[in-house]
């Protein structure tokens, strides 16, 4: 199959960046898989597994691009992870990675990143994110600290990771753009990518995920879980699809998590990682694409999505 993917930015990205790391993962397996890539993105992008084609950059608010200029020829599909103006002439999926106001009707060919994710917005197609795990380091053997990582926003409960860590006796390492005021047992470190954002996630005996909105997917969870380290968050959005017993914890308010930080030390590392290497790899994510790719080539519906044992 060829397979056209198109992304508002310049790839790979550095540091932050959950949706255009997604677009690099899912080229590498859908490559690995066997079949054709060609990515669509901004001047400079470089991604060994697909033929770049460069677009002229877009950046909000500006207006969606008309990609029929730059469409490969013999592409069956493409799949759009930015607003798109077009193309009429090719079968074409909007992969979204956000939430849109409560209401917002989305068109038939949009594909969500989980159960909840479609859901909320009165659709059943979806599937769920996948990394490479050769990109992170896995360590059984886990520090003394736990540690936040993502948007320092208040939706992300960071806040709650700063109580939460204090009330549980835990030393806490804040990983995210914007530094706030601190106690002396946080330790700031900034924004964090590449080896050293691998070393965070392995290290730390526990990722605190308490997030106060609906998360499509929560990209930070199979990262940390990968690395062999174990999840506490909140029961929002598409956490407790991606989170089971075996590698984390999940509850509704702060003193739940402070309560369920004790058992989260009993979490075999091995586990974390093997939960990951069977659901949430980039082969994995590849594959469900393709999945749904043939099914709406051959009926014009999204198929259904799948959740984690079906």
């Amino acid at each position: 199959m060829h397979v056209a993917l198109y992304a508002r930015d310049r790839l790979p990205v550095t540091k932050y960046g959950g949706t255009q790391r997604i677009v690099v993962y899912l080229a590498r397996g859908l490559a690995a898989a066997g079949h054709r890539v060609t990515l669509l993105a901004h001047p400079g992008s470089s991604v060994p597994e697909a033929t770049v084609v460069e677009v002229p950059a877009r950046r909000p608010p500006d207006p969606p691009i008309d990609l029929r200029p730059w469409l490969p020829r013999g592409a069956e599909v493409l799949l759009a992870f930015a607003p798109i103006a077009g193309p009429a002439e090719l079968p074409w999926i909007r992969s979204l990675h956000g939430n849109r106001p409560p209401g917002t009707r989305s068109a038939p060919n949009t594909l969500f990143l989980s159960r909840d994710h479609a859901a909320r917005h009165g659709a059943t197609a979806f599937v769920y994110n996948g990394i490479d795990p050769a990109e992170f380091r896995f360590n059984p053997a886990k520090g003394d600290h736990d540690l936040f990582l993502g948007r320092l926003h208040q939706v992300k409960g960071y806040r709650w990771a700063l109580e939460g860590t204090r009330r549980a006796g835990r030393r806490l390492v804040l990983a995210g753009g914007w530094r706030p005021s601190l106690r002396r047992s946080v330790r700031y470190v900034g924004k964090v990518g590449g080896a050293r954002k691998a070393e965070l996630l392995a290290e730390a005996a526990c990722l605190w995920m308490p997030a106060l909105w609906d998360e499509p997917f929560g990209l930070t969870l199979i990262e940390a879980m990968v690395s062999g380290t174990p999840v506490l968050g909140t029961r929002r959005g598409a956490l407790p699809e991606v989170v089971a017993p075996s590698v984390g914890a999940l509850g509704d308010t702060l003193d739940e998590l402070v309560s369920l930080r004790a058992s989260i030390d009993g979490i075999d590392p091995s586990a974390c990682r093997a939960w990951v290497e069977r659901h949430f790899t980039h082969h994995v994510m590849a594959g469900e694409y393709v999945r749904v790719v043939r099914a709406y080539l051959a009926t014009g519906v999204l198929p259904a999505g799948r959740t984690v044992g079906e």
